[in-house]
């Protein structure tokens, strides 16, 4: 990753080996969602849920700020994890918990929130897009942090379901980049005790119905990892029980839900064999699984390139979560 502004790493020159230099030149542009930019209106628009009634687990003495060298699309200083609620015109009673990426570095809640949210709603789904804590800033225990809230997003989502319209069975998880590991981090380790239940919610079911990561990390080591991602999540000098216990395919088992993968070939920042660990893991335990390899799209394209195969991933996802989540419909 260049830096946290240029999320996409695209590579002009793959294919030249492979055609004619004159049809690879006649290749128009990706047409990538925008990731950075203002906060969108849907997003100020939206109904928020807050994750925790009072302080959030380990919270430092002093609460962390947004940075201000960032756009204000990509959320930093996260003191009040929260989820965000995108409501369809017409619910199929069907919940995703949208999980944005952004290195734990930052949260980029446009391409991969609000985009996200807006075609899936299109199909019926009731959306929540985690605003979840960044293990950097500031609390303890951080490579549990992440995970704090995204389990205890999956238990707020469910024990409101009958409010949301929902089915507290079929609540499936969406992640991206860095929140695609935390995606697999919830499906492998939902019932890993890493904070102390606070209400009647926390009684309930962390692990989703179902799962789609898309370029994912997960390797937490070299020389497939993302390094600035397992900096953040992991410190500077972790220890070998943390990051065996933050390397999500060495916990695949029995209990891991169906699984949907996307990944670029060309994804310079996130190396596709990120997900083919996953995937490998999933084929190894006998756990349903369903991968789609793209030859272009760089990383952090979001919803997909217009003009390319890689778009078409939200309606294959949709169809693989017809085949699957729909099945524990009540």
């Amino acid at each position: 990753m260049d830096g946290p502004i240029n999320r996409r790493q695209v590579l002009l020159g793959s294919g030249a080996l492979l055609m004619p230099a004159p049809a690879f030149a006649a290749r128009a542009a990706l047409r990538i969602p925008a990731g950075g930019g203002p906060l969108p209106p849907e997003w100020t628009a939206a109904e928020t849920i807050a994750l925790w009634a009072a302080a959030p687990p380990g919270a430092p003495a002093t609460p962390p700020v947004h940075s201000a060298t960032l756009d204000p699309a990509f959320i930093t200083g996260v003191a009040r994890p929260e989820l965000r609620v995108f409501r369809p015109a017409q619910s199929n009673g069907r919940a995703l918990l949208v999980i944005p990426g952004g290195a734990y570095t930052f949260i980029s809640i446009r391409n991969e929130g609000t985009d996200v949210a807006r075609v899936m709603t299109a199909r019926g789904y009731t959306v929540f897009v985690l605003v979840y804590r960044l293990p950097g800033e500031g609390w303890a225990n951080r490579s549990d942090v992440p995970l704090q809230d995204a389990q205890r997003a999956m238990r707020v989502i469910r024990f409101g379901a009958a409010g949301f319209g929902i089915d507290p069975a079929t609540v499936a998880v969406l992640g991206f980049s860095a929140g695609g590991h935390l995606a697999a981090s919830l499906i492998t380790a939902a019932a890993e005790p890493v904070y102390a239940p606070r209400d009647a919610a926390d009684a309930l079911d962390a692990r989703p119905c179902c799962a789609g990561l898309i370029y994912p990390v997960i390797a937490a080591t070299p020389p497939h990892t993302h390094l600035l991602s397992a900096q953040r999540l992991l410190g500077p000098q972790p220890t070998e029980e943390v990051i065996v216990s933050r390397s999500p395919a060495r916990h695949v088992d029995m209990a891991t839900p169906p699984t949907f993968l996307v990944h670029a070939i060309d994804d310079e920042a996130v190396p596709y064999e990120n997900t083919m660990l996953f995937f490998d893991a999933l084929r190894a335990a006998r756990r349903p699984a369903e991968l789609h390899l793209f030859e272009e799209g760089g990383h952090g394209f979001g919803i997909g390139p217009a003009n390319a195969p890689a778009g078409q991933w939200p309606a294959l996802f949709a169809a693989f979560l017809d085949r699957h989540g729909s099945q524990l419909a009540a």
